[in-house]
């Protein structure tokens, strides 16, 4: 496995691509998107063990988003199926990936929990509004999306083990942090673009409550957008000195 370092322009790439592969599948993606968050939301319901069972399924969750943006990116239809593409890898992948959900949510956990220190507040900010406690929060995890930002795909596709792959996703974001500081301030200009468009239109239309009407499902459409470009990310920043193990039918590397 080779570390490809890319110029900065790349992270507008990154965007435009996967901009691009969800219109090419847009209900598809869309589709695949809603159907991991409605899992997450069922499974986090469990009493007790809900919260850390979600968390667990983080990284084999966005593992099987990245692999229904390579089916697309080729030009083929996203089965439902490839959202368990990390259970369908064989044993040793799977025990991977479950030891990268356990680390992430032992993660999370403390993150959320310097956050909640530093702040003095509860966890959980007023729905709609971003206050200091979320903002805090959010910084503690910027160390957590690093370290997992490529790590599900290294042990999929590559056969990395967990801790080698938590170190080459850190690496590769060190490496190539032009780039993505590129593609994070693309994808923030997007959506500030496409939130305040729609903001006036909803507000000339119909006032304030049309228009957080159509902000709702638009931020949902958005963020499975900007899902659909997080493979590109790891393409292009990875490569296999030599062919990585053939991926079960219907996926693609």
């Amino acid at each position: 496995m080779k570390l490809n370092v890319v110029p900065p322009r790349t992270g507008l790439f990154w965007v435009s691509q996967g901009i691009r592969t969800f219109l090419r599948q847009p209900l598809a993606l869309a589709g695949l998107f809603f159907m991991y968050m409605a899992v997450v939301l069922v499974v986090t319901q469990i009493p007790v063990v809900g919260i850390v069972a979600g968390g667990i399924l983080v990284p084999a969750a966005t593992l099987g988003l990245m692999a229904a943006t390579a089916e697309a990116s080729s030009g083929r239809f996203p089965m439902p199926t490839l959202l368990v593409s990390a259970f369908r890898a064989g044993r040793d992948r799977l025990r991977s990936m479950l030891v990268l959900g356990v680390v992430y949510t032992v993660g999370s956990v403390i993150a959320t929990g310097l956050a909640t220190l530093l702040t003095g507040a509860g966890p959980a900010p007023v729905a709609g509004e971003m206050d200091s406690t979320m903002l805090v929060t959010l910084l503690m995890h910027t160390p957590l999306f690093l370290m997992f930002w490529h790590a599900p795909a290294l042990v999929h596709w590559h056969g990395v083990t967990p801790a080698k792959s938590l170190f080459f996703s850190v690496v590769a974001c060190w490496r190539n942090l032009g780039a993505l500081v590129v593609y994070g301030l693309a994808w923030m200009g997007v959506f500030l673009g496409v939130g305040t468009v729609l903001s006036l239109i909803g507000a000339l239309a119909g006032g304030a409550a049309l228009a957080r009407a159509v902000m709702v499902p638009t931020a949902l459409l958005m963020a499975a957008m900007f899902t659909s470009s997080i493979y590109f990310t790891f393409r292009d920043s990875f490569s296999a000195d030599e062919a990585p193990p053939a991926p079960p039918p219907g996926e693609s590397p």
